[in-house]
């Protein structure tokens, strides 16, 4: 670069700080430009810039900013795009540019380096593709080399750091782990004289650990670098501490086999004496330690008890080394709850929280053997006349309640119930808080507790007063109505359906019934207070109401449907609303309102009877025909309840909706085709399949236009995979609706159904293997509907006889698609299911011509496995399945 441009660029760099904003976005377009018209002289320019120690530290770290913005983004895809531009650049040019910002390292006197970001960008393009073999060794060499500076000894691991975290492929690094960790503890030992360097290694060391497990598998390593580690939580710098206290929690959850020689004499001591800490970071990671030994612990319980049901021997064992240390802990745990931040923000994280939350863990993983540590605690301190000690009491009482056994339970929280009801009243908000957030706890986990007929009425009068408290306590009291309600109805379903074998009937009333519209009323008025946007209380607010409607008996029908039209007329109201908006934080608050309303109408229409029905669906459909015609369903979230509100009213009307669907059909078209934000167009294709079960032949003259953009969207790589299969299903929905007038789409829809049953995923991603589960069931809920929507019951059909023809042809492969789902070894019940009734299906429809196809060893397989399936639902379908087979090779062998 000419010193002319150079100048020009440290002109243009020296304006991206600028307070004018005109200048900095003159800057930034600048730089832009310059990017897309040569990039390769841009990146020598910046490298050359950062690497020259003569420019001012404001320019350097401008310029390295800028590289590393060419090399990364936070979009994953873009990302890939910049790797691969920088990796088309010329070898030479890549090469001079690596020289400038690797010797830029430790030549800043700003913190963090801005080098190090620019190198470690480079090597998370260019290590993966085995480029830049040397630079591992290189930057080794800068920490342990002895005249290297501080700076640069800091920079180089930060640098390791960096690369360490960025890099997602363990493998990249395992080959170089040995000079990696060599550096890092070279800068880790406790005569390292400079804290920084001593801080840079040890955040090196949090973000190697996942691909040192070869290191940790060794005695020796392992001691050398536990060593190391617990000196440095020793460091009497608080970030050093800090930071190597981290270390400890993640090689605990990693290596936690491994850490049995060090527990007693190393991590025990070190943990607890960072639990007393007054330094707040200090204590959080002590406790953040035991929490995540009790997640392992409750990890290596669920396995044991797996491996017991299954007759083998686990691969893990634990050392319950949280029961032996309760006794230690739990004393300091609870000192700690009384350390509340009297004006406690939310969001803030501190060690009274934590120690909360390891409370409880510590109960799921320990159950029983807590309480007598806990309880002499909570009985000392429930009363006290200092607000901080009745606080942590409730905290520490509430805190255990998940991990208790039932029989041991239920005494406790009726013993308390009083004093609980009580403290509901407290001149404390912090005690008041606690205690609703405790009544939450009891509603979910012991309901039967807070529905007993003893305390029933003076509990619901002290949460109904608590609804008038300050945002945070109300908040806690419409949780504990959600649960409250669950259990009230779940008990009145229980007594109803003893001894008899159909449930799902509505009971007729239950405990609440006398205070429903009450506490319908007092939830209303919450949703209308003022300060409701604090503290989330308007949603819970409405959250608590669709539960209370939800669980609600028949004798609460008249509540429900006054419930109804409230909601309604505000729906209509807040639509009326739309012109007054005025500021960014109204359009945030005014979706938000009308995303809770359209949840709130689901929840009631689903208790409004099907005579009730049709009186009240106009209104409620030019409602929601208004809202998708506003400017706020342009907002996803709007959009996306307004079709779950719609999908609700189809599910009443039935094949009633049909008068709606030419004004409703291009606001369907619209979500179809939405696949930016793919919750919307998830639920426009679930609402498609509703829509298609609910009016059966009649949306034929519908069905071009939807099996259209359905196929587009199964085209388009962009749509989020979630969605698609869904849309598998629904082709299902569709062929099972217009039977044999499928014939149409059949062709193309087979070809779809064969190319999707191909894909393959990572086996050692869980979130792709649901996925492949999703997709196949998808595939087989399609093939399903399509056999039964072209079958003709009388056989006289010529349109479905000729489908029928065309898709026997396709039959080896479906067979063989049933056989490869079902004999995958991470199939779920589902897709057993699924395959079974695809079977039994394939029966009905083809009689002998299939049974070589199904009467194979694969197929039988299968449908043993769902005989002897531990759901039902499964377990009758492969029944009927596997009598259909039998009738068929009865039927063969008697001829």
């Amino acid at each position: 670069m000419s010193a002319e441009t150079s100048l020009q660029l440290i002109n243009i760099l020296e304006k991206t700080i600028s307070p004018d904003k005109n200048e900095l976005e003159a800057a930034q377009t600048y730089l832009e430009q310059a990017a897309l018209t040569n990039f390769p002289e841009f990146c020598k320019g910046l490298s050359e810039i950062l690497g020259h120690g003569g420019n001012s530290a404001v320019v350097r770290m401008a310029a390295g900013l800028q590289f590393k913005n060419s090399l990364t983004s936070k979009d994953p895809n873009i990302a890939i795009q910049y790797q691969h531009r920088w990796l088309a650049l010329p070898e030479q040019t890549r090469a001079y540019i690596k020289q400038n910002i690797l010797g830029a390292l430790g030549t800043e006197n700003n913190r963090p380096s801005t080098a190090a970001q620019c190198v470690a960008y480079v090597a998370v393009a260019e290590l993966p593709v085995k480029q830049w073999p040397e630079l591992i060794e290189c930057l080794a060499s800068n920490v342990v080399n002895t005249s290297s500076t501080e700076m640069t000894k800091e920079a180089t691991l930060e640098t390791i750091g960096y690369i360490c975290q960025e890099i997602q492929d363990q493998e990249v690094l395992q080959l170089q782990a040995n000079q990696i960790l060599t550096a890092i503890i070279h800068g880790m030992r406790s005569n390292e004289p400079s804290n920084h360097v001593r801080l840079a290694a040890t955040n090196a060391l949090q973000n190697s650990l996942e691909f040192t497990r070869a290191n940790f598998e060794t005695d020796t390593e392992r001691n050398f670098i536990m060593e190391v580690v617990c000196e440095a939580t020793q460091s009497t710098d608080t970030s050093v501490k800090v930071s190597a206290l981290q270390c400890l929690v993640k090689i605990m959850s990693l290596y936690y086999q491994h850490m049995e020689s060090y527990m007693g004499q190393a991590l025990f001591p070190i943990t607890l004496d960072a639990m007393k800490s007054e330094i707040d970071e200090v204590a959080l990671q002590g406790i953040e330690f035991w929490s995540n030994v009790s997640d392992e612990e409750m990890d290596l319980s669920i396995e044991a008890t797996e491996a017991s049901e299954a007759g083998r021997v686990p691969s893990r064992c634990s050392r319950f080394y949280a029961k032996g240390a309760l006794q230690f802990l739990v004393p300091v745990l609870q000192q700690k709850l009384t350390k509340q931040e009297e004006n406690d923000d939310e969001d803030d994280w501190n060690p009274s929280k934590a120690a909360g939350v390891c409370l409880m863990l510590l109960a799921t993983c320990c159950e029983d053997d807590i309480i007598p540590h806990v309880l002499p605690f909570v009985k000392d301190n429930i009363k006290s006349p200092n607000w901080r000690c009745r606080d942590a009491a409730l905290m520490a009482f509430g805190s255990i309640l998940g991990g208790l056994e039932p029989t041991t339970l239920k005494p406790l929280v009726d013993q308390a119930m009083p004093t609980l009801i009580e403290l509901m009243y407290d001149q404390s908000v912090q005690v008041r808080d606690t205690c609703a957030w405790t009544f939450g706890r009891i509603c979910e986990i012991v309901p039967e507790a807070a529905i007993n007929e003893q305390y029933l009425k003076s509990l619901l009068e002290a949460l109904v007063n608590g609804l008038k408290a300050e945002p945070r306590v109300a908040n806690n009291v419409c949780w504990a109505f959600t649960g409250l309600a669950e259990a009230a109805y779940e008990a009145a379903e229980n007594a109803m359906n003893a001894g008899k074998d159909d449930d799902g009937a509505q009971p007729e009333t239950y405990c609440l019934s006398q205070y429903f519209e009450f506490i319908v009323q007092r939830l209303l008025e919450t949703t209308d207070r003022p300060d409701g946007a604090q503290a989330n209380l308007r949603s819970s607010a409405y959250e608590a109401l669709m539960e209370l409607v939800k669980n609600s008996p028949r004798d609460c029908y008249v509540a429900v449907q006054k419930t109804t039209m409230v909601i309604l007329e505000r729906l209509q109201h807040v639509l009326q609303m739309e012109s007054h908006i005025q500021s960014h934080s109204d359009r945030a608050q005014y979706n938000d309102l009308q995303s809770l309303l359209c949840g709130t109408l689901q929840s009631v229409l689903r208790k409004v009877s099907t005579e009730d029905a049709p009186k009240i669906s106009d209104t409620i459909m030019t409602a929601l025909l208004q809202m998708f015609n506003s400017n706020s369903c342009k907002a996803g979230g709007v959009q996306e309840d307004a079709l779950m509100a719609v999908s609700t009213l189809v599910e009443i009307l039935g094949e009633g909706f049909l008068k709606y669907m030419e004004a409703f059909k291009p606001f369907l078209h619209l979500g179809l085709k939405n696949r930016a934000e793919y919750q919307v167009c998830g639920a426009a294709v679930g609402l498609t399949g509703d829509i298609a079960r609910a009016l059966r032949a009649r949306i034929l003259p519908y069905c071009d236009e939807i099996m259209m953009l359905l196929l587009e969207n199964l085209g388009d790589n962009t749509v989020h995979r979630s969605v698609k299969p869904q849309i598998l299903s629904v082709f299902g929905d569709i062929a099972l609706s217009i039977g044999h007038d499928f014939g149409k789409y059949l062709t193309v829809v087979l070809q779809t159904l064969a190319q999707a049953s191909q894909v393959d995923v990572d086996r050692s991603d869980f979130d792709m293997l649901d996925y492949l589960n999703e997709l196949r069931e998808g595939i087989l809920e399609a093939y399903t509907g399509i056999i039964q929507g072209l079958k003709d019951e009388d056989g006289n059909n010529e349109a479905g006889k000729t489908c029928l023809l065309a898709l026997e042809s396709h039959l080896p492969s479906v067979i063989h698609f049933v056989s490869t789902c079902s004999q995958d070894p991470d199939h779920s019940d589902s897709i057993i299911h699924n395959c079974a009734g695809l079977v039994g299906d394939l029966c009905l429809t083809y009689g002998a011509k299939v049974l070589p196809l199904v009467d194979a060893e694969a197929v039988n397989e299968m449908l043993t496995e769902g005989r002897r399936s531990r759901v039902t639902k499964t377990k009758n379908i492969a029944n009927w399945a596997t009598r259909e087979v039998r009738k068929l090779r009865n039927h063969a062998t008697s001829w």
